[in-house]
């Protein structure tokens, strides 16, 4: 039987990311949960999905629940934690030789 490789995303749960497209563009909040194999990610308070649900034990009164839905990957940008700018995922060697991910922001032109 072949083995399955995970697939590789540059978003983490927890990370603090960019929405770059869609009716959430320029809004930042924390991930949430990731999907690898759908490629998608759950950014919290983005996305809000609204779904009616009938009465239940749980909840009896029934209602309208407000849910967040998932964004693809590729629509979201790493935030760099230290100076809060946005910016590509990078990798360098750290003190102790282990690979670190890094953002890599737009450097301004000299003139």
């Amino acid at each position: 039987m072949p083995t399955i490789m995970q697939k590789k995303t540059h978003i983490k749960k927890g990370d603090m990311v960019k929405v770059l497209a869609g009716e959430d563009r320029s809004k930042q909040g924390r991930v949430l949960e990731v999907d690898r194999d759908r490629m998608v990610a759950i950014v919290e308070g983005l996305n809000i999905n609204k779904k009616h649900s009938k009465p239940t034990t749980a909840n009896p009164q029934g209602g309208i629940v407000e849910k967040e839905g998932p964004i693809h990957v590729s629509n979201l940008m790493l935030i760099d934690a230290k100076t809060g700018t946005p910016g590509r995922v990078g990798r360098t060697v750290g003190k102790e030789g282990r690979l670190e991910r890094v953002v890599k922001t737009k450097k301004t032109a000299a003139k």
